[in-house]
């Protein structure tokens, strides 16, 4: 019989992985997963709650923190889209970039090595045809006929 310790047990369990890998990961997109773990783990216990209780006010709680949870999902998503284009990384160290001013930067005791940046490839003008050596494939006779 599953009991309301179990249900208990397996929301603390998602609540500490998602604290661990909150704490231990630098990748914004990572730390916003643990956090979105840790999320999930407390609507376990507020389900566990209202069921062990016999009412609704678990359920209802829980559907209010899942609305939240998709509401920051997308303004997450949209903070981690203005800061790659911003500074071509996601470690949580460029942050630092939109503090207050006048606020000291946090050290960083072990900084991320900087990914040299490539070019992006260019794609032909439209309307004009490619000549053969911007091709992305070689001709042949049957493909220019």
């Amino acid at each position: 019989m599953i009991t309301l310790w179990h249900f208990l047990g397996v929301g603390a369990a998602l609540f500490a992985l998602g604290l661990v890998g909150f704490l231990t990961r630098r990748n914004l997109i990572t730390m916003f997963l643990s956090a979105e773990l840790m999320l999930q783990g407390v609507v376990v216990n507020l389900l566990a709650f209202g069921r062990y209780h016999g009412t609704l006010s678990g359920q209802v709680t829980g559907l209010f923190v899942i609305t939240v949870a998709a509401c920051e999902a997308g303004l997450a998503m949209a903070l981690f889209l203005v800061l790659y284009r911003r500074g071509k990384s996601l470690d949580s160290g460029d942050w630092q970039q939109v503090r207050e001013a006048g606020v000291a930067p946090a050290a960083d005791p072990d900084p991320l090595p900087v990914p040299p940046v490539e070019d992006e490839p260019k794609l032909p003008v439209p309307g004009l045809r490619p000549t053969p050596a911007d091709a992305p494939f070689p001709q042949t006779e049957a493909s220019r006929a």
